[in-house]
């Protein structure tokens, strides 16, 4: 099976059409195919019968139906429906009679699995009309008294720039048909499913205006609540969808973007724009409190602020949202679900479509087993300078090829094949983007695109293992991750060997300081070359960077300073968002003066700090927690004092926090000069202690860090801090 040809059936489908911008499957036993051309949007249709597969046949016969017997075991049995209503009658037939079921009620997956066809075949990224909008409203809450769309801000990829203004009803009826008119495939939005979509919904619905935002004049529509995943951590949203197109929430897809980077300190729309460079020069930021009073009084400002917001959104989306774009082309669904489906679940679409396409039984998954995972040490803490990063390239992939470790379960193996043609596309992808980016060519985000979109399906493929699917193995994910270990600890030792001091070692990649006698970035990747040349074949030891100073705490902890002097934080130690602002603000100034070791400047800020908490100087805001309300709230023992501040508060609701002097915690609103000032001076202190490894002992700690009882301060107290 491991042919090219074959190779790119299994990843691409069987079906090869072109330019499909979406699929809506009806209940009438046909399938709506949009295809995009030079003149528009065309509409095919073709035969759609929802499916699933059985563990078992049925007691008696199912309405509407064919069943067909299976080669292989686990899920043998293929039922096919005439009609959508079928296939959910038989769900609950089947849910009495206690047979297992694997299918999917989103019907655009079934029709493409069922077909083979995929989305966004032989088109870039920018051959899709991709259309931003950005509300300005009087508030946050759509059912205030008051509330009111202010402004509409729409932009689009085909030179759209404009700002929709009058009576909101106005408003709104202009915004429908602003978006029939321009028919856009993909509409994106920062916090367009958190916000702008949901409020836009609740203003079209009291004010009794069909929201037609999709093709075919349909209405948007809820799914459920669901998890969107971010690496090992998760975000709740609610997911809305448009017939024929797709919602793209950036600020949803920027989080995932970050996730291995780590370089972004927020994530709202003005950080990004900064970080990524596409903030104009006359950026202009406003309070959104104030929108309404400044939108009477400077209405070209606001404007201008709405207009710039939009065409941040886009340019943003240009950088992040290719990954998913090409993955479309992959993953048999609509692009709005790729975008917010994990990458496991998309392996997971591609090896069901194979099996689909062969009619043979889909097995069943393998019940979870622990095993361990990858190797991590810190050697060495604290400040050390000129350092070097090695990479073992995809390390799980390549060993899971150079071993042939592929579940049991694959009885047509299709899996390695998969994982075989990606890399080596990959290969070839890259290599173009570096032959666009060195001749100044236009291709470069092309292929640059293409080849990430392949290398995050890449290094899913070990994680798919171990994973809730039907083609697990856990045995096999505990031994790829058991060589993985045996060969980046061989790693080290080799660069112990050449003279090389480890800082940490972790997965996939070893952090060291070269020996004196190399210096230059010519000499590191030579030692580099010189370690990966005795590994074996097929792992390649890769140069992953250079950094001037690494600021070691503990495993997965550490701030890295770059030779242009940016520094990159990693680890929740050092950065997290779960931290009161005082306590983030104290680490990253505490940090940047550790690293030019300056302990004296380290020392007056803690002083300094810790007096402006003992002064009540430090503003509320700096003190607060943001906390959101779920169901855990209310039963857990845990969170009793969070249970009385959010008391008459829905679950879902966001909520800032602060400790008030008798250890209670109250919302921002009920704040009245009564933070307790003991128990902030106390977490200063946990903060500073998140910093004591980059000390020699713990007698120089305590010099820089004096406890805060020897600091002899109250709630109230007046003295002068001094050391002991």
């Amino acid at each position: 099976m491991d042919t090219e040809q074959e190779a790119v059936r299994l990843l691409y489908g069987e079906d090869d059409t072109q330019n499909i911008v979406s699929v809506e499957p009806g209940d009438n036993g046909l399938c709506r195919v949009y295809r995009r051309d030079h003149t528009g949007v065309a509409v095919e249709e073709y035969p759609f019968k929802p499916w699933m597969f059985l563990r078992e046949r049925p007691e008696g016969e199912l309405k509407d139906c064919e069943i067909s017997e299976l080669e292989g075991e686990g899920f043998s049995i293929l039922a096919s429906f005439h009609t959508v209503d079928a296939f959910f009658h038989a769900q609950r037939q089947l849910r009495k009679q206690h047979i297992k079921t694997l299918s999917y009620s989103n019907f655009s997956r079934q029709a493409l699995i069922q077909s083979g066809k995929t989305l966004f075949k032989g088109m870039h990224l920018d051959d899709s009309v991709r259309l931003q909008f950005d509300l300005e409203t009087t508030g946050l809450n759509p059912n205030a008294y008051d509330a009111k769309i202010l402004l509409i801000a729409v932009s689009d990829n085909r030179g759209l720039l404009d700002v929709i203004e009058g009576d909101e009803t106005e408003i709104i009826r202009k915004f429908i048909s602003l978006v029939q008119s321009r028919d856009p495939d993909i509409i994106e939005g920062h916090n367009i499913l958190g916000f702008d979509m949901p409020y836009l919904q609740e203003r079209a619905k009291q004010l009794s205006i069909p929201l037609k935002l999709g093709r075919d004049n349909r209405e948007p529509t809820l799914d459920r609540r669901r998890e969107y995943a971010i690496g090992g951590n998760s975000r709740p949203f609610i997911p809305i969808f448009l017939y024929g197109r797709h919602l793209v929430d950036t600020y949803l897809v920027v989080q995932r973007f970050d996730w291995t980077k780590g370089a972004l300190s927020s994530y709202g729309l003005k950080e990004c724009a900064r970080h990524f460079g596409i903030a104009a020069e006359n950026r202009i930021e406003l309070p959104r409190e104030d929108m309404n009073s400044l939108y009477r009084n400077d209405r070209d400002r606001v404007v201008l602020y709405a207009k710039q917001d939009v065409i941040e959104t886009k340019r943003l989306a240009e950088i992040i949202t290719p990954v998913e774009f090409y993955q479309t082309q992959m993953t048999p669904d609509n692009y709005g679900n790729v975008v917010i489906m994990g990458a496991g679940e998309k392996i997971n679409s591609i090896m069901i479509r194979a099996y689909f396409a062969k009619r043979h039984a889909v097995p069943v998954t393998q019940v979870s087993q622990e095993y361990l995972g990858g190797y991590t040490e810190v050697c060495l803490q604290g400040l050390q300078k000129r350092v070097v990063k090695a990479d073992v390239e995809s390390l799980y992939p390549s060993l899971m090829l150079t071993h042939n470790i592929a579940p049991k379960s694959d009885a047509l193996g299709v899996f390695l094949p998969c994982l075989r043609w990606l890399t080596r596309m990959r290969l070839a992808a890259k290599q173009q983007a570096a032959d666009a980016e060195a001749s100044g060519s236009s291709q470069y985000a092309y292929y640059d695109g293409v080849q990430s979109s392949y290398k995050v399906l890449i290094n899913s493929f070990y994680g798919y293992l171990g994973g809730p699917f039907p083609f697990n193995d856990p045995e096999a994910a505990g031994k790829v991750t058991a060589l993985g270990r045996t060969l980046v600890q061989q790693v080290s030792a080799r660069l112990k060997e050449i003279g090389c001091s480890v800082i940490e070692i972790d997965t996939d990649g070893v952090f060291f300081v070269p020996p004196a006698s190399v210096q230059t970035e010519k000499e590191e990747r030579e030692c580099i070359e010189q370690v990966g040349n005795t590994l074996p074949s097929g792992i390649r030891l890769a140069f992953d960077g250079r950094y001037r100073k690494m600021l070691s705490i503990k495993a997965k902890n550490y701030v890295l300073e770059t030779y242009g002097g940016k520094k990159i934080f990693r680890g929740s130690s050092l950065r997290s968002r779960a931290d009161e602002q005082f306590g983030r603000r104290f680490l990253e100034r505490a940090i940047d003066l550790l690293m030019v070791e300056d302990l004296d400047g380290v020392h007056t800020l803690y002083l300094k700090t810790a007096e402006s908490i003992r002064d009540g100087i430090l503003d509320i805001s700096e003190l607060l927690r943001r906390e959101r309300v779920s169901e855990k709230t209310f039963v857990s023992q845990q969170k009793r004092r969070m249970a009385n501040a959010a008391k008459g508060l829905a679950i879902g609701d966001f909520v800032y926090l602060y400790e008030k002097n008798d250890g209670s915690l109250g919302l921002i609103e009920e704040y009245d000069n009564d933070e307790n000032r003991k128990h902030y001076l106390e977490k200063l202190y946990k903060f500073a202690r998140r910093l004591y490894p980059a000390f020699e002992n713990m007698n120089q700690f305590d010099q820089v860090f004096p406890k805060p009882a020897m600091l002899d301060v109250s709630n109230n107290s007046q003295q002068s801090l001094d050391l002991p």
